[in-house]
């Protein structure tokens, strides 16, 4: 558990980090950069045990591309979706809705799942993280980032330029951190379904983060040459892809050998609250009242995932005894 706390810890830092670029550098570029080179970073670490889980053959295919295309949307859509919403509501969106998303395709796609009764602790603790998140999202800020044109985050005269009115602007950043949660969970699951299989956790990371990364490579040589126009600008990638990207999904790796992806997802949801005390000691935005709530709310459902233990799976169902009554007939008996 505590390399995953270690791990949201790192996420937390990603858009104060992103909102250090200038603006010639689009977050298409940002991400692809970021997961490029993070996870091939990841794939060239641990090339035996990718090898394994890459020779796992369908049962294991089943579950690496899915997740191999989780990981090629979740840093597209995430920076999309800081660009067009704002650092806060772009962080809140896609880590908040991460927790429904998993909880949702673990009851679909895991039998074992669907058989256990839902564990109320974990529903009223992943709820008062989500009502938090959303408080952060909705009344967080008194000022709305997306009016303030720091690096590659949109103002108002960004989304002019492109044809967009700022609502719209905004309504498309919400839907692209809905996509990014949604990727978020989907990988996260594949990779425990990896790991279910025997497969180690760096292996299983490799494995997913290597594939989407060749797949991203077109991507970063269409979009990336503004990234080298500029030291910060390189300084910043270089920071994104070694600790959120590669230093973080080790630590992420390690915590989902011993935790379901629903409580993985949940007690990332410390990435917003990081994302916005950053935001506020960093930034310089202001926090508003019913923002310090979502943030204690958030910490306290956290906390309660933390210290909770998972609900044991459903005994199986007991052999149908035999009928007291049924005759018994006898070997030579005739029919």
């Amino acid at each position: 558990m505590i390399g995953i706390v270690l791990a949201a810890l790192l996420w937390g830092t990603t858009g104060t980090a992103a909102s250090l670029l200038p603006a010639s550098v689009s977050p298409l570029a940002t991400g692809a950069a970021t997961m490029c080179v993070g996870g091939l970073l990841l794939a060239l670490t641990a090339p035996k045990q990718a090898a394994a889980v890459f020779r796992g053959g369908g049962v294991s295919w089943r579950w690496i591309v899915p997740g191999a295309l989780a990981v090629v949307a979740y840093p597209l859509a995430f920076y999309s979706s800081m660009s067009l919403a704002g650092v806060a509501v772009g962080n809140v969106v896609s880590l908040g809705t991460a927790p429904l998303f998993a909880a949702l395709l673990e009851r679909l796609l895991d039998p074992a799942v669907r058989r256990r009764r839902l564990d109320r602790r974990w529903a009223a603790s992943a709820g008062a993280a989500v009502v938090g998140v959303a408080l952060l999202a909705a009344f967080g800020h008194d000022e709305q980032p997306r009016d303030v044109d720091f690096g590659f985050v949109a103002g108002p005269g960004q989304a002019a330029a492109a044809g967009l009115q700022p609502t719209s602007t905004f309504l498309a950043g919400v839907a692209l951190g809905l996509l990014a949660g949604l990727a978020y969970a989907t990988y996260t699951y594949t990779a425990g379904r990896l790991l279910d299989l025997g497969h180690s956790s760096r292996g299983s990371m490799a494995a997913q983060f290597g594939a989407g990364a060749v797949v991203l490579l077109p991507v970063l040589l269409l979009t990336g040459a503004p990234i080298v126009e500029t030291g910060s600008s390189v300084g910043v990638h270089l920071y994104l892809a070694l600790g959120p990207m590669f230093v973080a999904y080790l630590l992420f790796g390690a915590g989902l050998r011993t935790v379901s992806s629903s409580r993985a997802t949940t007690v990332t949801l410390l990435e917003p609250v990081v994302a916005t005390l950053l935001a506020v000691l960093v930034v310089g935005e202001r926090l508003a009242p019913p923002g310090w709530l979502g943030l204690a709310l958030v910490l306290a459902g956290v906390a309660a995932v933390v210290t909770s233990r998972p609900t044991p799976p459903a005994p199986p169902m007991p052999p149908t005894p035999p009928e007291p009554d049924a005759p018994r007939r006898s070997v030579g008996s005739d029919a």
